[in-house]
């Protein structure tokens, strides 16, 4: 089984390529390999992708995904990776003895195992734990405005005490080189809440910080891995709308985002501790009046500046812009095709084209489109549907079942005279009423009969009928039956004639013979 790409995976290479990212940086945080990333930007400038003039349509990036060859199967590592395996206790005794990885690699060259570095470094840290007890170093801040760390803590309760009281949780966001920071309060850690609370971020910060550090929230990350984190679609679509890169860290390494590690416990013990809030709303306000008021105006030990006006004047200036509106956050389910060749996404129905029935497809639906794709390849757009609502392609829709579900009265007459102009007009004075969808199963009744006893005799039927003003398909059907039965005793009795049987006598030899007048 091979490696499917993601349509949002090969957008997110693309837009990276834009905004001016080399293949090592992008396949960083992307859990990529390099020669994948290069792949696709090829394979992109092939169908025409220029970073500095293409947009990035749905088009472009369904033209790279159709003309990208499959990948690798799951969990296959290459010759490479076997030759290193072959080597595994010598590797073991080298790293042992405090080699580097760089002499590592030249003396397996001596022995004719030839790998890449990165590959060689992936293989010691996976397989043999290179690097496993590292020393701490102070990371740099960076530039300002670039980086926004975020994590996700339990807070406390809220409600008045003495009643129902329900447990909060805290996104809390910190500026890398300001440390001001911001805390949302949510009950529960959905996609919707999460973005929801980014939301505010934006607002409180009033712009977009480029590049954001998170733990591996299922929001987020759907599933952690040192090298292929595979981020979740709703919320890398979120990133793409906003403008800014998401680079996740490494599950259980707090050291990949110390700014905002310890500020949980800090928001917790500092600011909501001891405060009684009856609910979620007031919690929201007062944690935001603590993060501006007191935490934002404190001396940060490190910095040894108050955070707030840090943030004012070396950081606020390099954000991107504040959105205009807030964001919709899409539905997104992987329905299963109807037999109806239907798909039911928030209460509605939508078409499927294809003989995709029994498969399950991607939705992708936001307060205007619903988009279905499969194997990353959208398949159709709908509009929009209420709870209850339908939309219905009659392409989608095999054809001698397209009528009869979208109620087609001329096409069920169209293919009724396409069998002769008498059955035509049997079907049009058939459906000649004031609801004529009810008379549609006469009509079909009417073409079955078509198919059982051919269009001459049925139209000479419909021919007798009209002319006796009666319409009737039970009337036609009789005529066709009594018909069919003359015919059958008409040529019962030619093959009689035709066929004497076998052993019949000449009547002749059953006549009496006069005896002969002996003489006397």
């Amino acid at each position: 089984m091979f490696r499917e790409v993601p349509m949002v995976e090969v957008r997110e290479v693309l837009r990276l390529r834009q905004l001016g990212y080399g293949l090592r940086r992008t396949a960083a945080l992307l859990g990529l390999d390099r020669k994948t990333v290069r792949r696709y930007l090829a394979v992109a400038e092939v169908v025409g992708f220029r970073p500095e003039s293409s947009e990035i349509t749905d088009g472009l990036v369904t033209d790279v995904l159709v003309a990208l060859q499959p990948g690798r199967p799951g969990g296959w590592h290459g010759e490479n990776w076997a030759g290193l395996e072959s080597q595994r206790s010598l590797l073991q005794e080298w790293l042992s003895d405090g080699l580097h990885l760089t002499k590592i690699e030249v003396l397996l060259r001596r022995r004719g195992v030839a790998v890449p570095y990165r590959t060689l470094h992936r293989y010691c840290v996976s397989e043999l734990g290179f690097g496993a007890q590292r020393d701490t170093v102070r990371v740099d801040d960076g530039e300002p405005g670039q980086e926004l760390q975020a994590d996700f803590g339990r807070m406390g309760l809220v409600g008045r005490r003495g009643s129902v009281r329900r447990l909060v949780k805290g996104l809390v966001l910190t500026a890398v080189l300001s440390r001001h920071m911001f805390c949302w309060l949510t009950f529960g850690e959905t996609l919707e809440e999460v973005i929801e609370g980014f939301e505010e971020a934006w607002i409180f910060f009033g712009g977009v910080f480029h590049v954001v550090i998170s733990d591996n929230l299922k929001a987020i990350v759907v599933k952690a891995d040192p090298l292929h984190p595979d981020l979740n679609t709703g919320f890398l679509e979120y990133a793409q709308a906003r403008g800014f890169v998401v680079d996740p860290c490494i599950i259980k390494s707090p050291t990949q985002k110390p700014r905002v590690e310890r500020m949980v416990p800090f928001c917790r013990q500092a600011g909501f501790a001891g405060e009684d809030f009856p609910d979620l709303g007031s919690a929201r306000a007062g944690m935001r009046r603590w993060c501006l008021e007191d935490a934002g105006m404190r001396i940060h030990g490190t910095t040894q500046r108050r955070p707030l006006e840090h943030f004012r004047e070396a950081e606020l200036a390099h954000l991107l812009p504040l959105p205009e509106g807030r964001y919709e956050v899409p539905i997104y389910a992987r329905p299963k095709v109807a037999r109806d060749h239907h798909v039911g996404v928030a209460k509605a129905l939508y078409s499927v084209p294809g003989g995709h029935i029994g498969e399950r497809v991607d939705v992708r639906a936001d307060s205007r489109l619903v988009k279905i794709s499969y194997h990353g390849i959208v398949l159709r757009e709908h509009v929009r549907q209420a709870p209850g609502g339908r939309s219905t392609f009659p392409e989608d829709l095999p054809q001698e079942k397209r009528g009869y579900a979208m109620r087609d009265l001329e096409y069920l007459k169209s293919v009724a005279t396409g069998h002769g102009e008498q059955i035509g007009i049997y079907a049009t004075q058939l459906l000649d009423s004031p609801l004529p969808w009810t008379r549609m199963r006469q009509v079909y009744r009417l073409l079955g009969l078509v198919k059982r006893y051919g269009a001459e005799r049925v139209g000479r039927a419909c021919a007798k009928t009209l002319a006796l003003e009666v319409v009737d398909v039970v009337r036609v059907q009789r005529i066709l039956e009594q018909a069919l039965e003359q015919e059958r005793e008409e040529a019962g009795v030619q093959m009689a004639l035709a066929f004497p049987p076998r052993f019949a006598r000449d009547p002749s030899e059953f006549a009496l013979k006069k005896k002969e007048n002996h003489r006397a």
